[in-house]
């Protein structure tokens, strides 16, 4: 039997990501700002996940209603 490999581990030096509406102290993201949404949209239209953006729960959950109801009033793609 061969012996286990060994996985190297590695070390990523990254600051951690701070949500951007708590900081500007943004309570509700508009559906209509189209330059902010498309910040959070893949070229494919996805939304961009929580964990990549640094977006907290709150704010993602908004925002993501926002790109559904731009999309169906296709104000974004």
């Amino acid at each position: 039997m061969a012996p286990p490999k060994k996985r190297r581990r590695v070390v990523r030096n990254t600051r951690p990501k701070v949500c951007r509406f708590c900081e500007d102290a943004i309570v509700y993201i508009d559906y209509r700002d189209n330059l902010l949404l498309r910040r959070f949209i893949t070229e494919k239209g996805k939304i961009v996940p929580r964990r990549v953006t640094g977006t907290c729960p709150n704010h993602q959950k908004m925002l993501s209603r926002a790109i559904k109801r731009a999309r169906s009033l296709s104000v974004v793609k």
